[in-house]
Formats: structure tokens, C-alpha cells, sequence
């Protein structure tokens, strides 16, 4: 189950979407018809998706869209308006919004959209997690050894692991040069 902020200054309108998104999903959705609101409720809960109207008393869409981007660069946000033009579309895609919606627009439009969002926003935490996993598996913290001589070969380690060049790792059997390809790889 996903959580949802719309951001949208018309009250209808976010009707709209809460119940266009919670009777296509089980995802949860809080609206807010005040931007600067919504900056308040990003502090305080954590939402997979935001939707974001362009054109709001006050404040508009790109500028909430260039906070979230510098405040929250994790959040996927979707911009919706009823002034659909191609430059604003581009700048709204150039500053990291996931999608554009132009109004009117469909039920099915919306749910394909939040549905694809909500599955990019899974994958990159299963992302996240599963590098945590390789972290933990192939880190340098995983060789054992503080001598004089391993910290030199620790050293070495992060230095190539940097670049592209191919290594040669040679050593009797045993010393754990496996290991120290792996950490090489992944790191």
C-alpha cells in the first residue's frame, strides 16, 4: 500500500483524485489544497508519490517540484494542469518529475500513471536494499586482517576499485583473494 500526497488548488479536483487513486488501488491519499501545507506534511510523514498541480495561488507547480527535488531528491512526483503546453512539460520532465498529466483527463490516465510511479518507487527501494545486502556481503569490512601489510592491500583496494582497469590478484591458496576480487567488483 502506498502513500499519496495530491497538492491541487481546487477542492474538487483532489476529490477527484482520491477517489480515482483509492478506488483503482489500496493506496492511501492525503490532499491538501495549500502548498505551503503540504511542506509541512512532507516533514512530518513519509509519501511514495506526489501529485502537484502547475498553476496554485502563491506558489506554483515547478517551484514545488524544484523544492521536492532539492529537499526530497527520493520523491517521485507527478505534475498535473489544465495549462498543458510542450515547454512546460519539458521543463517539468528536465526538472525530475516523473510524469505530466494534462486536465481533463481520464480515470484509467491516472491509475496507469500512479500505478507505473508506485512501481518505479518499488524498485528503487528494492534497489536500495539489495546494495545494502551487497554492502554488507563484499565490503572491505569483510576481510580480516590489521596488519601493516593488509592495510597497504586495503589502500590498494579502494584505489582500483575507482577505475576501470583490469586487475591481476595473485596469491597462495587460502589468502583470500577471492574475497578481495569481490570487494574490488563491488566496490
Amino acid at each position: 500500500m502506498g502513500r499519496i500526497l495530491a497538492v491541487d488548488d481546487e477542492l474538487d479536483m483532489l476529490a477527484l483524485l482520491k477517489m480515482i487513486i483509492e478506488g483503482y488501488s489500496d493506496h492511501r491519499v492525503t490532499v491538501t489544497n495549500n502548498p505551503l501545507e503540504a511542506s509541512e506534511l512532507l516533514e512530518k510523514e513519509t509519501f511514495d508519490l506526489i501529485l502537484t498541480d502547475l498553476k496554485m495561488p502563491g506558489i506554483d507547480g515547478m517551484e514545488v517540484l524544484r523544492t521536492l527535488r532539492k529537499d526530497y531528491p527520493e520523491a517521485i512526483v507527478i505534475m498535473i494542469t489544465g495549462f498543458s503546453t510542450v515547454d512546460t512539460a519539458v521543463e517539468a520532465m528536465k526538472l525530475g518529475a516523473f510524469d505530466y498529466i494534462p486536465k481533463p483527463f481520464t480515470p484509467d490516465e491516472v491509475s496507469v500513471v500512479v500505478k507505473k510511479a508506485i512501481e518505479k518507487k518499488n524498485l528503487l527501494l528494492e534497489n536500495i536494499y539489495l546494495r545494502q545486502e551487497l554492502q554488507e556481503k563484499y565490503g572491505f569490512h569483510n576481510i580480516v586482517g590489521k596488519s601493516k601489510k593488509m592495510q597497504d592491500i586495503y589502500r590498494i583496494i579502494a584505489k582500483v576499485a575507482t577505475t576501470d582497469s583490469t586487475v591481476l590478484i595473485y596469491g597462495q591458496s587460502g589468502t583470500g583473494k577471492e574475497l578481495i576480487a569481490r570487494a574490488i567488483h563491488f566496490n
